[in-house]
């Protein structure tokens, strides 16, 4: 839903960037490495739309934690971003170390936002691929 946003957005004429989570905070990481981090900074504030995907699957040490609680927090009531996590707000101390910049985090990503909540027992992709009439096979191992 996240790409079909941001595909729409681009055809209004809005100027629209993807990033998964990992891949923003590796960008960000690099940017203070080649001493490049304020020409990002430039780059995403001209951004009209952010997309920040797949923020549950992995975790992010203290740096990259403030790395990308800034990034959003310049955009708070200024820029519109989406990001899609598979994880409730209450389990996202599990992704980043501090857990009162967790909760600005929140605060600022929620504060004038739509939450939609499509967390559903079944995977979409899953479903698709039973729907063509595919088998999907589940093992399990024994130790």
């Amino acid at each position: 839903m996240s790409v079909g946003l941001g595909i729409k957005a681009c055809y209004a004429g809005f100027n629209v960037k993807f990033y998964t989570a990992t891949n923003l905070a590796n960008e960000l990481a690099e940017a203070v490495q080649f001493h490049r981090l304020s020409k990002l900074e430039k780059s995403l504030a001209k951004i009209d739309l952010l997309i920040i995907d797949e923020l549950s699957y992995l975790t992010f040490n203290r740096y990259q934690s403030e790395m990308l609680f800034q990034v959003i927090s310049e955009r708070s009531e200024r820029a519109s971003i989406i990001v899609t996590t598979n994880l409730e707000f209450s389990r996202w101390t599990e992704l980043f170390e501090n857990e009162i910049m967790v909760a600005a985090l929140i605060d600022r990503l929620t504060f004038r936002s739509h939450v939609l909540n499509m967390n559903v027992k079944e995977s979409y992709r899953l479903e698709q691929t039973l729907s063509k009439g595919n088998e999907v096979k589940e093992e399990t191992i024994a130790d």
